[in-house]
């Protein structure tokens, strides 16, 4: 069986009660890491948003877990201070840190004042930042001209090898296109005929033989319809189309959302009572091909999440 990972939710929770969360959940015998990276929550609800590179520096030191995080390289963040910053923990923390590209949404790049650009053209500066990046990892002075813009940037504090840079994907067709850059996937719950769409679509593209990772949104209360209920407080843009959950900024994912009931949000989260359920959803992860599920609690108390998984979900997978 592959790595069942814990995902540390930068909107839900303060980086302090994460970074409690990230110990309790090695404790626990969850065997990775990754976290999000958002400048905003998606709704105004979820009420927080810390800085993921600081933190990521904090949990890789406090904890021997592996980690990593996806991050949008094209707007808010330049990918020269992308490279530098990956580097730093690469350098500091050989062979645990990865990190993750993908083009991003409006709530988050939007505050740098420019405009956001169609999916496509998002593409192009992704791809251009992903040569960039790869570039400065190399130990070469960079010069790009094009839809990024990089001027004699060098980045002197590398590691001995580059982290693995995985690309973000969710439909198929962004799958298969991020096969032929990215070291490998990494992509979210879904449907398993959906899920084993993306996986073909990435293979296709170029990405038979790389490692493959899922982000999983679990919601867990032996009270079903109280699961059901928190998940839907914590977590109702599930509901929400992909075209709106990258285009509208919080306040209007947050007018969005305010109408999602619980039933609205069946068959887009793994929500259950039933401890067995989950672990019959992670063992099809694995035999879909995925070599890593990271659990992204959406409900309510994350530290009986974390030791109640522990206890009874994470030996049954791993035997």
């Amino acid at each position: 069986m592959g790595v069942v990972g814990w995902h540390a939710s930068h909107e839900l929770y303060p980086p302090s009660e994460l970074l409690r969360l990230a110990g309790r959940a090695e404790a626990a015998g969850f065997r990775a890491g990754m976290c999000s990276d958002h400048f905003h929550p998606w709704t105004v609800g979820q009420g927080q948003s810390g800085f993921a590179f600081a933190w990521l520096g904090a949990a890789l030191a406090s904890t021997g877990l592996p980690f990593g995080s996806v991050c949008c390289p094209i707007q808010r963040y330049h990918p020269a201070v992308v490279a530098q910053a990956a580097a730093t923990l690469a350098e500091l923390f050989p062979g645990r840190y990865w990190i993750a590209l993908g083009t991003g949404q409006n709530l988050n790049e939007g505050i740098t004042g420019n405009p956001w650009p169609a999916k496509p053209g998002r593409r192009e500066k992704l791809r251009q930042a992903v040569g960039v990046i790869r570039r400065l990892w190399a130990g070469e002075e960079v010069t790009h001209r094009g839809r990024v813009r990089v001027q004699g940037a060098t980045v002197y504090s590398r590691p001995a090898r580059p982290p693995l840079l995985y690309g973000a994907a969710i439909t198929e067709e962004t799958a298969e296109w991020a096969g032929s850059w990215a070291d490998g996937l990494i992509t979210v719950g879904a449907e398993p005929d959906d899920l084993r769409k993306v996986v073909a679509a990435f293979r296709r593209g170029g990405g038979a033989g790389k490692p493959m990772a899922l982000q999983a949104a679990v919601g867990y209360d032996p009270d079903e319809a109280a699961a059901w209920q928190a998940a839907r407080d914590n977590w109702p843009v599930a509901a929400l189309g992909l075209d709106q959950l990258q285009d509208a900024t919080t306040a209007e994912l947050t007018a969005a959302a305010a109408g999602v009931t619980p039933d609205d949000l069946r068959g887009k989260l793994r929500v259950s009572g039933d401890l067995g359920r989950h672990i019959d959803w992670l063992r099809a992860d694995f035999e879909l091909g995925f070599d890593a599920v990271y659990l992204h609690f959406v409900g309510r108390d994350p530290g009986r999440f974390v030791d109640v998984f522990g206890e009874r979900v994470l030996p049954a997978v791993a035997g």
